[in-house]
């Protein structure tokens, strides 16, 4: 009998805990992670091998498509949909090392400036001031010209530019945080510095960092393809957005599907990355949380 209450309950059980579940966002970042880990398992055929036979070929529901080639060819007969999964991995891989390099490094400036303030916070506050001043876009294509392409340069250009953000917000989080009587407390027990900042100050600053992370995996993954595009960032042979559309648009007239569907990858993963920032926020900030 228990057993029978149970089963009856877990529809509406299901349904309860889907309401608090960002289900939109999910399946909108679902295919780049996907894609991005097990993508050599998906590739319907090398995303790097060229078959000139095949070039240009339309997508497999348009006349003159192959159903082998779903999604169509570029000019250079390699297929469109393994080379779409093979660029979510560079996509990937640069949200999550570049946002996260960067959560590590603001993160750890951001509290030292907060907590010990004085002059170590104004001369931390000054940098970050001068760097924000500095568009973002440009102070990547500065590095990616001195630096060279290539992935490692993009996660670091990443890095370089997004742990200001971090360090300001954090910065005064910790400002706040240090004034409650916890710290006060853990102060007039003779805690060490370093075990305040790791105990007390860090835990309670992590509601910020993952909304401030998840909305930086959108703004990272537009700077990777911005830069690629421009022929600064990933560099053939190797397969990113950005490089797909970069090659596809002197066909845009004749082969739309080139720069559509890498553009559309684009579209769909950015959405659901703010998408999913803005649900995080909204939970976890509890002036806007909905009771």
């Amino acid at each position: 009998m228990n057993n029978m209450k149970i089963i009856t309950r877990n529809p509406h059980h299901l349904f309860s805990v889907l309401k608090h579940v960002p289900v939109i966002p999910l399946l909108l970042l679902l295919p780049m992670i996907v894609c991005g880990i097990f993508g050599p398992y998906l590739y319907l055929h090398d995303p790097t091998a060229m078959k000139l036979s095949m070039a240009l070929k339309p997508p497999a529901w348009v006349s003159g498509g192959d159903w082998s080639y779903l999604l169509g060819t570029d000019n250079m007969g390699r297929d469109l949909l393994s080379r779409l999964i093979e660029g979510a991995r560079a996509s990937l891989i640069v949200a999550f090392f570049g946002v996260g390099f960067a959560g590590i490094v603001g993160v750890s400036i951001g509290m030292i400036a907060g907590y010990f303030e004085g002059k170590i916070d104004n001369i931390i506050m000054r940098f970050v001031d001068a760097q924000m001043s500095i568009p973002a876009i440009l102070l990547i294509i500065l590095l990616a010209a001195v630096l060279g392409g290539g992935l490692a340069t993009i996660i670091l250009s990443i890095t370089l530019v997004f742990w200001t953000q971090y360090a300001r917000v954090i910065r005064g989080e910790t400002l706040s945080i240090k004034q409650r009587d916890f710290v006060v407390l853990a102060k007039v027990t003779d805690c060490g510095t370093f075990r305040i900042l790791r105990k007390h100050i860090f835990p309670n600053t992590t509601n910020t960092i993952m909304v401030l992370a998840t909305l930086q995996l959108g703004r990272a993954i537009i700077i990777e393809a911005s830069i690629t595009f421009l022929g600064m960032g990933i560099q053939p042979p190797a397969t990113a957005w950005g490089l797909i559309i970069s090659d596809g648009r002197i066909y845009m007239s004749t082969a739309w599907w080139i720069p559509t569907f890498a553009g559309m990858a684009i579209m769909i993963t950015v959405l659901g990355a703010n998408l999913l920032g803005d649900w995080l926020r909204d939970r976890l900030d509890p002036k806007l949380r909905q009771l």
